[in-house]
């Protein structure tokens, strides 16, 4: 299993729901064994400069490709691009357990 973190600050924190929005019509997408879309709790020590967490599972490289070359990743792409600063993502393979 593969799971797919991808980490997204906003150029203006009054965009943050509508990145929301835009980010949230990858959950409609059918290739994620999970996916969530949710804000940062900004609750750590040392570092709160997150704003919104996309977590997604997939059972292999083929579904992962799969859901990124479905059409609403792109028009989510183009809903989110212009309002987010930064985007950082991150993926490992997980065991089944």
């Amino acid at each position: 299993m593969i799971r797919h973190i991808v980490l997204f600050t906003a150029k203006d924190k009054a965009d943050i729901d509508q990145m929301m929005d835009g980010l949230s019509v990858l959950t409609t997408i059918p290739n994620a064994r999970r996916l969530e879309v949710a804000r940062n709790r900004k609750t750590d020590q040392l570092g709160n400069d997150i704003d919104v967490v996309v977590y997604g599972e997939f059972e292999n490289e083929t579904e992962l490709a799969a859901y990124k070359a479905h059409d609403l990743y792109q028009e989510s792409i183009k809903r989110v691009r212009p309002l987010r600063e930064l985007r950082f993502a991150a993926g490992y393979n997980a065991s089944a357990e």
